[in-house]
């Protein structure tokens, strides 16, 4: 073999030992990402779930005031179903998590 052939060879090899350790790590990060992104979707919806209930309150009491009678039934079911629909996201979070957190078999 000549030397340009040896040189061939060693760059080859040397570009396909960094391909694959750039591979490793970035699966390795992809796989860190993957296994958090469940609990940080969880964290966002739970606060995303208390700010809708609280501003659903406040809007409620703010009508309240403006018309000076309580409340109607009609709001209370939009607030209890948009308060079901959060809770049923939440679930599907959790199946998501528990998921994600068990391993390939």
């Amino acid at each position: 073999m000549t030397n340009s052939d040896y040189l061939l060879k060693a760059a080859i090899k040397k570009i396909t030992e960094k391909f694959n350790e750039i591979l490793v790590e970035k699966i390795e990060e992809a796989t860190n990402i993957a296994q958090d992104a469940p609990e940080i979707l969880k964290k966002e919806f739970d606060s995303l779930k208390e700010s809708i209930i609280e501003e659903a309150s406040r809007m409620e009491k703010e009508e309240n005031v403006k018309e000076n009678k309580p409340t109607n039934t009609y709001q209370n079911s939009k607030i209890n179903k948009a308060f079901n629909e959060i809770e049923a996201i939440n679930k599907q979070i959790e199946l998501f998590n528990k998921k994600m957190n068990n391993p390939i078999k």
